[in-house]
């Protein structure tokens, strides 16, 4: 929610037997100039419904916003003013819900103006299937679960489904049984795009890549069924370089993710790539071409076979090539997300 904008501002009268000055005037305005940043759907925003209440939950207007009055006449107190696109219940194409609720004091004679800004109070998932998969799934199906709902998701479907913020699940059905490809929990503002592959090898583990735009709330994750080299590939469980940021805390994790420098120590915004000085630590990131330290990981190489085997005095030869390390994430190392007390390690 954002907050609240109150203040002096002239009002209409729509109560012309008050008495003067044991009233005050309750006004409302919907910034509409927040939605022109959306890039999903938007609905009119005079079919909103306004809802005004006073301290003791009796209703003053229950209706479309574009329908209300401009202001209304009350006694001094407190109201709460909130506002909706639509009711939203279960999983819907093309259901986005908006809203925005603000409480206010009004005082004898004062006139009070509420300003309304309204963000996304659902969240979304769509779901993006690769040719791949088709081939190896032809009669398999694909839902999308909350709760015990269950919608169907066609693979020409280009539409978000919008849910409740909470757990949502994405289920293969196929030969008259269930098999859940992954849950993930959303946000409010959360829109999830997930990208479904299946290289033809439906006896492996699987691999999940998750990249989080924070300022945007979009996700974007990749889901590869059968993602197994008879034991060259990582954990399954492992975290990619940029969702490392929803696990601040967690001890004992795998992370994944291209060795591209170190040295961070060093002054810049920007890792080192070659003549690296320092063999307890190495930056990991999601491309190998990231050289950018804030999209990086600082990988602790504590004394030891870790040290040993990874670091990039001994071994330059490492830039570049995919690695698993297992440690404990914080949020600061080397002025960028971490992860320390690393204990093993992977190479593909």
């Amino acid at each position: 929610m954002l907050p609240l904008v109150a203040g002096l501002a002239a009002c209409d009268d729509f109560s012309k037997d008050a008495a003067p000055n044991q009233t005050g005037e309750l006004c409302w305005i919907l910034d509409r100039e927040a939605f022109t940043k959306s890039d999903v759907e938007l609905p009119d925003t005079n079919d909103f419904l306004l809802t005004i209440r006073d301290s003791q939950g009796a209703i003053l207007y229950d209706g479309p916003y574009g329908e209300s009055p401009t202001s209304l006449s009350v006694t001094p107190g407190s109201y709460s003013v909130s506002v909706i696109s639509a009711t939203f219940s279960s999983p819907a194409f093309n259901r986005p819900q908006y809203g925005d609720e603000e409480v206010v004091v009004v005082q004898s004679g004062e006139s009070v103006t509420v300003k309304l800004q309204c963000t996304l109070l659902n969240a979304g998932i769509r779901l993006r299937t690769s040719a791949d998969f088709l081939t190896t799934y032809p009669d398999g199906v694909l839902y999308v679960k909350q709760g015990s709902v269950r919608i169907m998701y066609g693979y020409m479907e280009t539409r978000i489904l919008y849910v409740k913020p909470g757990d949502v699940s994405v289920i293969l059905y196929q030969n008259g049984k269930d098999q859940t490809l992954l849950t993930r929990k959303l946000e409010s503002r959360d829109i999830l795009t997930l990208r479904i592959s299946a290289p033809g090898n439906t006896s492996g583990g699987s691999s999940i890549q998750v990249a989080v735009d924070t300022t945007k709330n979009w996700l974007s994750d990749s889901f590869i069924i059968g993602d197994g080299d008879s034991g060259q590939e990582g954990p399954s469980d492992a975290y990619s370089v940029a969702a490392l940021s929803g696990h601040i805390g967690e001890k004992a994790v795998w992370v994944y993710g291209y060795i591209v420098g170190g040295d961070l120590t060093a002054a810049g915004k920007s890792v080192k790539t070659s003549d690296i000085t320092k063999n307890t630590h190495l930056a990991l990131a999601d491309r190998a071409s990231v050289t950018a330290k804030a999209s990086c990981c600082a990988v602790e190489l504590p004394s030891g076979p870790v040290r040993d085997a990874l670091n990039l005095v001994d071994h330059p030869g490492l830039i570049g090539t995919r690695v698993w390390v297992k440690g404990n994430v914080t949020e600061r190392y080397f002025g960028t997300i971490g992860l320390k007390g690393t204990n093993e390690y992977l190479q593909k």
